[in-house]
């Protein structure tokens, strides 16, 4: 599926309009839902071909956070082969009490997935994760940049990241300030 095609179905799936909260406790007049996009197989296909095709030479793990990085892992695994880990949120207190499920070993590159990003603070949060339990480089990939501080604090903290669509470039107009 080209990525234009594949923008304007992400778009008519998942962006819903109303009032909402999001998780910083900021007011916004959209969504993406990310759950939309993530549960339609059409989608979650063309969107792990697409970031299996941009991944950096000598990847040797996938990440997802949980909840809704975790389909996208799992599919671009599928697709590519390299095995995936979950980077949880923080330890359950419970079973084997790890942050990160699924083998890392010292140095491994890492590709970290995300759905929507926004000022990135889970994505940097998962990141430090990830270098705690032995990760190398990590690449990092969003399907959505809202374009609200995530390209400003990931470069702040020393991070590149690639996203597959924009706020902007699925035609999505900014929240009034």
């Amino acid at each position: 599926m080209k990525l234009e095609d594949l923008g304007r179905k992400i778009r008519e799936a998942a962006c819903v309009e109303g009032d909402f909260t999001l998780k910083s406790g900021r007011k916004s007049h959209y969504i993406i839902d990310k759950y939309a996009f993530e549960t339609r197989p059409e989608l979650l296909s063309a969107i792990a071909k697409e970031i299996a095709g941009r991944l950096d030479p000598g990847v040797k793990r996938i990440a997802g956070v949980e909840l809704g990085g975790v389909p996208l892992a799992t599919a671009v695994s599928l697709v590519s082969g390299i095995p995936f880990v979950i980077v949880k949120m923080k330890k359950k207190g419970y079973g084997t009490d790890k942050l990160i499920e699924g083998a890392i070993e010292k140095g491994d590159s890492v590709a970290l997935i995300e759905d929507v990003g926004t000022t990135g603070g889970t994505v940097l949060q998962s990141i430090e994760a990830l270098k705690t339990c032995g990760a190398g480089k990590v690449q990092t990939f969003f399907i959505v940049d809202r374009e609200e501080g995530l390209k400003e604090n990931m470069a702040a903290a020393g991070h590149d990241y690639v996203a597959l669509f924009t706020r902007t470039s699925l035609g999505i107009a900014p929240d009034q300030q």
